[in-house]
């Protein structure tokens, strides 16, 4: 599926899901089309896949490994 963007310079392209990641990771889009409207990268809320693979808490899994006899 091709999504549709806007970039900072006012050019408009369609481009795919992966490329649409590259992009928003490179600030290189202002706006983007979801199904919902068009969604301004500078203000409107967005999930961030860096922010949920980073964990900074305590250490709480226990090694389950069970040396063998």
């Amino acid at each position: 599926m091709l999504i549709p963007v806007i970039y900072p310079d006012g050019k408009r392209d369609l481009v795919e899901g992966f490329t649409l990641s590259h992009l928003l990771g490179n600030c290189s889009i202002v706006k983007f089309k979801r199904q919902q409207g068009w969604v301004d990268v500078t203000s409107d809320q967005l999930r961030r896949s860096d922010e949920r693979s980073v964990y900074f808490g305590r250490e709480r899994r226990h090694n389950t490994q069970q040396k063998a006899v």
